[in-house]
């Protein structure tokens, strides 16, 4: 029995962590709700983290899980902005997001200042 917030092991007659209080749950149940990269595919990638965190805002209130990867390369002396942001979701919900991120992508809202 494992205990999925704490991820110790205990033996099976254990029913609950004595440390955090949370109900353990079998080997083969904790192994099959863990984040694996392949269950990910990227969305769309953004210039900035703001960017990144509104598109991640809208995607969820759709009900969608969504990642944010930032990834900046300091291996070589440039200058400017060299940080890729991806926004990633599970897979299953790939098609849902890519309308959405096009939606919002060809809608820009406008200033109504």
């Amino acid at each position: 029995m494992i205990c999925p917030k704490c991820e110790y092991e205990y033996i099976d007659s254990v029913k609950t962590c004595p440390d955090c209080g949370t109900k353990l749950v079998s080997s083969e149940e904790f192994e099959g709700n863990l984040v694996h990269h392949s269950d990910w595919c990227v969305v769309c990638s953004c210039g900035s983290n703001i960017e990144a965190e509104m598109m991640k805002t809208n995607l969820e209130s759709a009900g969608i899980e969504t990642l944010i990867l930032s990834q900046s390369d300091s291996s070589f002396p440039v200058d400017g902005n060299m940080k890729v942001i991806k926004v990633l979701v599970r897979k299953k919900d790939s098609e849902e997001a890519e309308a959405i991120v096009e939606d919002i992508q060809n809608n820009p809202a406008s200033d109504t200042e």
